[in-house]
């Protein structure tokens, strides 16, 4: 299981550093996209990986770290999502505004060649 999310987070960041380095400024932000998310699952991926084990201790049951799943990374995932919705919702306007601007959605503002 380990290494499928391992190929998995290396196939989301590779295509979006491969996205990020395209001329086009929505490829951009689909390359951006991708990044965080092999970001989040690096980070969910760093809090060991389990299935079926709660995120909550019982405080009856004596501490051991093998029954139970760590919450912080879940936590911390939550938030980067949220904040990374927002972040794409930003880089579109900024991309329509461009547009409507320039007349052309290449990243640096014009066509090559011009």
């Amino acid at each position: 299981m380990e290494l499928i999310l391992a190929i998995g987070i290396g196939v989301l960041a590779g295509s979006g550093v491969w996205l990020i380095l395209r001329p086009r400024s929505f490829q951009v932000i689909i390359g951006l996209s991708l990044l965080s998310y092999a970001v989040n699952l690096f980070i969910f991926a760093m809090g060991r990986l389990g299935l079926g084990l709660p995120p909550v201790v019982d405080p009856n049951v004596p501490m051991d770290s093998s029954t139970f799943t760590d919450p912080l990374p879940q936590a911390l995932i939550l938030t980067a999502i949220v904040i990374g919705f927002a972040m794409t919702a930003l880089f579109l306007v900024v991309l329509i505004v461009a547009r409507g601007l320039t007349g052309t959605d290449h990243v640096d503002g014009r066509e090559p060649g011009q």
